[in-house]
């Protein structure tokens, strides 16, 4: 039977997302599992923009300022968790293509499963560009729980 021990779940902080996190939480209580929380930050900051271009220091700043602000969306998606379930929660902030840094983190802490919504923040564009969530299922080394709307 399977019984997960670490489970991820990406998280764009979107309703959906918010959904996924709830069916970790229900399975982590039944296997006293732990849940990694992920958000990836994909968009670089721009240095150029036409004719005016940003320092090195002032993008390190916004970059960081990036990571600071979803670190505290981690925190506060954690709080609002039920404190009935005893599920331990970690969290981390990592920069790059959502996709790519999803596997990472899979492979990197041994996850058993990844549940994740079927749709977040991308939309339409998502059809065009081929899903995050798709590309997971395609080429996670773990279990995946897609959370469909």
């Amino acid at each position: 039977m399977f019984e997960p021990k670490k489970i991820l779940v990406p998280t764009d902080f979107s309703e959906h997302s918010d959904k996924a996190l709830k069916e970790a939480l229900n399975i982590a209580g039944k296997y006293n599992s732990k849940i990694y929380l992920l958000h990836v930050i994909d968009r670089q900051v721009q240095q150029c923009a036409v004719d005016y271009c940003l320092t090195s220091s002032d993008v390190e700043k916004l970059e960081a300022d990036s990571v600071n602000m979803s670190m505290d969306k981690l925190k506060n998606e954690v709080s609002k968790v039920d404190k009935s379930n005893k599920a331990e929660i970690e969290f981390d902030v990592r920069k790059g293509d959502p996709f790519n840094e999803i596997v990472k983190e899979q492979k990197d802490k041994g996850i058993d499963l990844v549940v994740m919504s079927s749709f977040g923040r991308a939309g339409l564009k998502k059809y065009m560009l081929g899903s995050v969530a798709d590309k997971v299922i395609r080429n996670a080394t773990s279990q995946v729980l897609m959370i469909k709307e």
